[in-house]
């Protein structure tokens, strides 16, 4: 009883010693380095704006800028993974390309013969043959990396160029479509978002789980004994949490269908065309809702499962997780084989989106996933990252790509800012990582 209450007054003469911004952010327990990054993404939204005119920070930017950053950021939850325990996927790419395209002849020439054009079954199968397809390709790569010992960089490097060149020869270069209407939704546009009101409701739901998961982790702190943040604390992050999430429902809900389909509409379900035209809002795209869906799934697995502790013990000590009993080879595996179906859920996201499949598809992705999470605070010496950081890091790298082609920079400028990016992440990692010893 001594001990605590010792413990409680030294508590709060540290904090009376504080300044009050490091009180802030003790009390709260907010990453520095997101914060860091969120402030980095803000200066090139700005920035952007500034030299576009004002044409950035617009609805419609912003609602492309969303659906652009999905297949990256699905790929770049994996990416964490991959290099906490030490390794490296240069293939994501040219896998999302490999498996689009087989997505692409799936549903465009094979299953049609079977089943008819547009049957409902289409795109079941065609997103189960996807998965199913780079789950083994992945799991193939994770397998001679652990049981061959081969290094996953030569591993990766060699399946970038295998499988670059086996979606040439799958339809002998030629691009394929169009794709199945159902399977379209997932790449956004007018139809593959869900409208203003579901859009509100969706919001309202995430502010109400997180409210919970804050209340949740307030009483499991009290019940194992852990210190818990102040109470003006928590109803900030509850507050500034609701905020962000309503805010960007609000954004997407500003960006309205294009006239001439939004008339057309009007014209299909018998509603007069105003004066001003008809208003009918995008709202959240199907492919974003994809991408949180499976961002809060890798969130789970990398924080609440079993599998996840393996991943980080492996990246942090691979020796002493081994002689711990943790089978490594078989986890390695595992971590490629979830790889290589995330690629596939990019595949899906892209092709849908470009309604084709091209061979050209997810060229220079594994630049922009690895990016995304060495950005996001992934360290390359392994043992630590985020999956929200790796998924801010996307949006970052998406808001560097889009605001240069809206500017109109050049192609080749345009890979060398990202470029001068990555190498600039990496030494403020190190460093980082330096500090902290």
């Amino acid at each position: 009883m001594a001990d605590t209450t010792n413990t409680a007054h030294f508590n709060r003469a540290r904090s009376a010693a504080e300044n009050p911004v490091k009180r802030f952010f003790r009390a709260t327990e907010i990453d520095t380095r997101l914060l860091g990054m969120v402030g980095a993404m803000l200066i090139i939204w700005i920035g952007f704006n500034f030299l576009s005119g004002g044409l950035f920070l617009t609805p419609r930017n912003l609602w492309n800028l969303s659906v652009q950053t999905a297949s990256v950021a699905v790929m770049a939850t994996g990416m964490v993974l991959v290099i906490v325990t030490r390794n490296i996927d240069l293939s994501v790419g040219s896998i999302l390309g490999f498996v689009g395209m087989i997505m692409g002849v799936l549903q465009a020439e094979l299953l049609p013969q079977l089943l008819g054009f547009n049957h409902p079954a289409t795109w079941i199968i065609t997103l189960l043959a996807g998965l199913s397809l780079g789950a083994a390709i992945g799991a193939l790569h994770g397998m001679i990396i652990a049981f061959l010992n081969v290094p996953s960089f030569i591993v990766t490097l060699g399946g970038l160029l295998v499988w670059r060149g086996a979606t040439w020869f799958v339809t002998s270069g030629r691009t394929v479509a169009p794709m199945d209407a159902t399977f379209r939704l997932m790449g956004g546009g007018t139809e593959g978002s869900i409208g203003a009101t579901a859009s509100w409701i969706v919001g309202l739901l995430a502010c109400v789980a997180i409210v919970a998961s804050i209340v949740h982790s307030r009483k499991q702190r009290k019940r194992f004994g852990f210190p818990r943040r102040p109470v003006w604390a928590e109803y900030f992050l509850s507050g500034i949490g609701c905020a962000l999430v309503l805010g960007a429902v609000a954004v997407a809900n500003s960006y309205p269908w294009p006239a001439n389909i939004a008339r057309k509409y009007a014209e299909a379900n018998g509603i007069a065309w105003p004066e001003g035209g008809l208003f009918i809002a995008h709202g959240i795209a199907v492919p974003v809702l994809i991408a949180i869906l499976i961002g809060i799934v890798m969130t789970f697995i990398a924080t609440r499962l079993r599998f996840g502790r393996y991943v980080f013990a492996i990246g942090g000590n691979p020796e002493a997780a081994e002689l711990a009993g943790i089978k490594t080879r078989w986890v390695t595996v595992r971590i490629f084989a979830l790889m290589g179906m995330l690629c596939a859920v990019a595949a899906a996201i892209s092709t849908a989106r470009l309604n084709a499949a091209t061979n050209a598809q997810g060229e220079l992705d594994e630049l922009y996933t690895i990016a995304a999470a060495v950005i996001g605070g992934t360290s390359l010496a392994g043992g630590m990252g985020t999956i929200a950081g790796a998924m801010l890091g996307a949006l970052v790298m998406q808001s560097l790509q889009s605001g240069m082609v809206l500017v109109g920079i050049d192609s080749p400028l345009q890979r060398i800012v990202v470029g001068v990016v990555l190498v600039t992440a990496v030494w403020l990692d190190t460093v980082y990582r330096a500090r902290a010893k």
